[in-house]
């Protein structure tokens, strides 16, 4: 695709403006066809922008806004009264089609809500889902998990599809042929779980195009059994935040060891390249960038309290599903999916 243009909530995040201004004109030096549209407060954005060296940048456009959407700001509130939000605006050119797609760090309920309202969903879609990679042990590979936390509870149907919206994910974003999708229990036997799971594993293995592996456990997350891992929005959410406490946990300790421990020091300087390259494929920064998947556009969302490079990472992410045309081929997948159903 030869230009690209992606709506970006500036004001939103931990940081704002801090770190999304930086991050964007990262993105639109490291890509030559892509414009991107900063939606947010014009005299904050024109600060940041020369700050960076970045202003009158014809690639980047301000879309000047009056309002912003705080990180405990009640959905129901923002979306009644932020209609001139730096959220509600990015969203609103990707509804109008002057966006390709919009990327924000802002609050999650709100993006949601907001997204839900503006976009609607694809025909046959019941719940969007916010879905995002991570790594597994092998280095080049990774796991798509959905729902993170859009959905606090889900029935089969909406398991069923999450499962066929993952594959789409999985084919289009990482070129995987047939992808493997499981569904999180816990156990991996069959008389394992709810009778919601059971019948969405029954529903997923009666769709011959679907690869369906069965259940996976917690521990399995990131073992490679699995390319796409289907779950409820509470039980995602909370997997995923155990995940990443785990994981900041092992680096503070293996941080602690080298800097109390005179051996340790030494050993480490000998293993510094090989724990560097340890850590760095761990880094969150690269997998960041959820998808609400299952909308009429591309709505993509930030970690709140994202630096500069995990933000231009959601950008690209989004750039790529742009170049994918992701919703058009999950619109695809659900009509022959939903037309196997009985």
């Amino acid at each position: 695709m030869n230009n690209l243009t992606i709506a970006l909530d500036v004001m939103g995040g931990d940081k704002g403006p801090l770190i999304t201004i930086p991050a964007a004109v990262m993105a639109v030096e490291h890509l030559p066809s892509l414009t991107l549209i900063l939606c947010g407060d014009k005299h904050t954005i024109e600060q940041h922008l020369k700050r960076c060296n970045a202003s009158n940048h014809p690639r980047l456009r301000i879309q000047h806004t009056t309002q912003v959407v705080t990180m405990c700001e009640k959905p129901s509130l923002a979306m009644r009264s932020k209609k001139d939000s730096s959220m509600r605006v990015a969203i609103n050119l990707v509804d109008e089609e002057k966006a390709q797609a919009c990327v924000s760090a802002g609050n999650t309920g709100a993006l949601f809500a907001t997204a839900h309202f503006v976009l609607k969903t694809l025909p046959g879609v019941e719940r969007p889902a916010l879905i995002s990679s991570l790594p597994t042990r092998d280095q080049d590979k990774h796991v798509f998990m959905l729902d993170l936390g859009a959905n606090v509870f889900c029935h089969a149907e909406v398991l069923y599809q999450f499962g066929l919206m993952g594959a789409v994910m999985a084919e289009q974003v990482d070129g995987l042929n047939k992808p493997r999708v499981a569904l999180l229990n816990m156990g991996e036997e069959d008389i394992k779980g709810s009778d919601h799971i059971k019948l969405a594993a029954a529903q997923l293995a009666e769709n011959p195009d679907i690869n369906y592996v069965g259940f996976v456990e917690g521990n399995d997350i990131f073992s490679n059994k699995a390319d796409v891992i289907v779950c409820d929005g509470f039980v995602g959410n909370v997997a995923l935040k155990t995940c990443e406490g785990v994981a900041n946990l092992v680096f503070e300790k293996v941080k602690e060891i080298f800097e109390n421990n005179v051996v340790a020091k030494i050993l480490g300087r000998f293993l510094a390249p090989t724990l560097k390259k340890l850590f760095k494929s761990l880094n969150p920064d690269q997998y960041n960038g959820a998808s609400l998947i299952g909308l009429r556009g591309i709505v993509v969302k930030s970690h709140g309290n994202a630096n500069s490079q995990a933000f231009f990472t959601a950008i690209m992410e989004a750039v790529k599903e742009v170049e994918r045309q992701v919703p058009i081929k999950i619109t695809d997948k659900l009509e022959q999916g939903l037309n196997l159903r009985p």
